[in-house]
């Protein structure tokens, strides 16, 4: 009778337990394995959205990728974007957030606001803002000739040397305070004793960073350098305000998600293509996260 007993009071704990469930594996099922299977079926065939025709033609929308240039130019726009980007933020973050943790430092919490403000600002917001400083007759021109460092304002909004520079540097601003949040909750945990006993053995403020803060924090490192990669290799829509939605001038904004976004939506009418590349999209950004957690040790909870 008490195994009886037990075993209906496990099944309804289990049924209750899936029943909890049920919203979010339905949205799961909906708006994730539902959608990529679409977008897998989308990749084969050719999409009229206007018309809603849907032609299956194969493997030609994949075969099409070896000769698009503008594909190529976008990869290397987003592979450049997410090479500088991603490390420079995450150091910064980490730096900031040791020298916050300190508790040596007066008015903490002051700085943690200030430097935590750009993170509650939309993407949108932001970019406009940046194209009004880095204009022509913006700030940034308006100091560096009063430092005589340029004789005439440089063009940094509509010159293929600086456009999708002013972007990285408008996106390790913005993102730094995110990342440097989340290395400020961990180091709460840190025990105090761990400093002091390095400092008794002789170590000064770069010693404790390398090799205590660092190696504490790498589980940590590797959720900012895989959702920096994710994010990267996503940006979409600060180079849509930047060039208008056209990727240039000269492409050179050209982002692999703006190039999707293009063939979908504008005047290409390609849904299917822009299905196998928001695929490539997928596979890139899953294999460079792999590599990245490989090369940071992991997640650090193996070891565990």
């Amino acid at each position: 009778m008490e195994k009886q007993k037990s075993s209906k009071r496990a099944r309804g704990e289990m049924i209750q337990a899936y029943g909890f469930l049920a919203p979010a594996l339905l949205v799961i099922l909906i708006f994730f394995v539902l959608s990529i299977l679409f977008a897998v079926y989308l990749s084969f065939n050719n999409v009229n959205l206007i018309a809603h025709n849907y032609q299956w033609n194969n493997f030609k929308n994949y075969t099409n990728l070896l000769g698009d240039k503008q594909l190529l130019r976008a990869l290397e726009n987003t592979g450049f974007f997410a090479l500088v980007v991603v490390p420079v933020q995450t150091i910064i973050a980490l730096v900031i957030a040791y020298i916050l943790a300190n508790k040596g430092i007066k008015g903490k919490t002051v700085f943690r606001l200030i430097y935590f403000l750009p993170t509650l600002t939309s993407s949108a917001a932001l970019t406009l803002i940046f194209m009004f400083i880095f204009n022509l007759n913006g700030p940034i021109n308006g100091l560096l000739e009063s430092l005589h460092l340029i004789s005439q304002p440089i063009n940094f909004i509509n010159d293929t040397n600086w456009t999708l520079k002013v972007i990285m540097i408008m996106n390790i601003w913005s993102t730094v305070p995110y990342f440097m949040t989340i290395y400020l909750a961990s180091l709460v945990d840190l025990p105090d004793s761990m400093y002091e006993a390095a400092e008794i053995d002789g170590a000064n403020v770069f010693d404790k960073l390398r090799y205590i803060t660092i190696p504490y924090l790498r589980p940590i490192t590797t959720f900012v350098l895989l959702t920096g990669i994710i994010g990267t290799f996503q940006m979409f829509d600060q180079a849509y305000i930047f060039s208008g939605g056209t990727g240039g001038p000269a492409n050179s904004t050209l982002t692999v998600s703006l190039l999707i976004f293009q063939y979908a939506f504008c005047q290409n009418n390609q849904m299917g293509y822009a299905a196998v590349i928001a695929i490539i999209l997928a596979i890139i950004i899953f294999v460079v996260a792999r590599i990245a957690e490989k090369l940071n040790g992991g997640n650090g909870f193996e070891k565990n």
